[in-house]
């Protein structure tokens, strides 16, 4: 297939164009590409050059997104385009969204044939930076929503308003990377603004996405009592039934930091129960309860070992014990 034309820029002088899609707004040059490395300049028209470009295509467990309430115990495709648009030094994916990999061409068509062959309950758009996709999001999730599939985007949040309105109107779910509370690490570490990935988190919440939120403890960077009070009460003021995923890091990319410490990570988890209602550490076990309780009984809902996960103490959204409505989305 041809190149599809980018959505979200403007034409300027000196057939440059200005890329609107996320808050870089890079200034593209003829035969340049901005700096997610998939949205290209061909003689002054911005083109989506990764369009249906994928560098993975496969199952996984909903849980390994991470999504502990939504779908829970369900299997989902896993897909996404070869780039990003943040150069966070820390990436865990850095061999597939800092550099080029080899790609593989999935039409938005096949991608649904493909899920409902598969048994899947739907779609994550996921590995590197699935937003940057934006045109073959737009088109692939609105023929799997019309299909009856799920829709899910595993992403950095760095968008702009109004493409995230639009797009998030066929996304189900959302998990999203909340990297640090502090402006001065999106800027120096991740080349981008902290408040343009709060925005894109509250734009998903208000349009009734299914929320969760990741945040990868890394070491003498985002990790001091002050960082994690931080993020928690952030998300706390935002909705406390927000379910919060604290990551275990290890050195990769260019950082060679040591990887954060099983007590470090106890820590962060004990002060974020004290006010979120669901929290789990992750890349890590026996650190904190990888089970889901029912918040008015104790009784378990959902019990994980790793990705084996059983659906033990639920009827439809209600815990089967008391009755009680859960946030799980089932």
């Amino acid at each position: 297939m041809d190149n599809v034309e980018a959505r979200f820029y403007e034409k300027r002088d000196n057939r440059s164009v200005k890329c609107l899609l996320c808050p870089l707004e890079c200034i593209i040059r003829p035969s340049k590409t901005g700096i997610c490395a998939i949205r290209t300049n061909i003689d002054g028209v911005l083109y989506a050059v990764g369009y249906a470009k994928t560098i993975a295509l496969s199952i996984d467990p909903i849980e390994k997104k991470p999504l502990y309430h939504f779908k829970p115990g369900s299997d989902i495709v896993s897909i996404g385009p070869n780039g990003c648009n943040l150069s966070c030094g820390f990436c865990q994916n850095w061999s597939i969204s800092q550099v080029k990999a080899p790609t593989k061409y999935i039409a938005p068509e096949e991608l649904v044939n493909y899920t409902r062959s598969r048994g899947s309950v739907g779609v994550s758009y996921t590995y590197t930076e699935p937003l940057i996709w934006y045109e073959y999001i737009y088109d692939s999730a609105r023929l799997l929503r019309e299909a009856g599939f799920a829709t899910v985007i595993v992403s950095n949040g760095y968008i702009n308003e109004e493409p995230a309105r639009e797009i998030f109107k066929y996304i189900n779910a959302a998990n999203f990377d909340l990297k640090s509370m502090k402006p001065e690490f999106y800027r120096k570490i991740c080349k981008g603004k902290l408040e343009n990935v709060q925005r894109a988190i509250e734009i998903a919440r208000e349009m009734g996405l299914h929320v969760e939120i990741t945040n990868l403890l890394i070491p003498g960077h985002n990790d001091s009592d002050q960082d994690i009070d931080e993020l928690v009460n952030w998300i706390y003021n935002l909705d406390p039934s927000i379910v919060l995923h604290i990551s275990r890091y290890f050195p990769n990319y260019k950082f060679d930091t040591n990887a954060t410490s099983p007590e470090r990570l106890l820590y962060a988890y004990n002060v974020a129960k004290k006010k979120l209602h669901y929290v789990y550490t992750g890349n890590v076990a026996g650190i904190g309860d990888p089970d889901t309780r029912c918040r008015e009984c104790d009784s378990i809902l959902i019990r994980r070992n790793f990705y084996d996960v059983n659906v033990v103490g639920l009827d439809g959204n209600k815990c089967a014990n008391c009755g009680a409505v859960s946030d799980i989305i089932v």
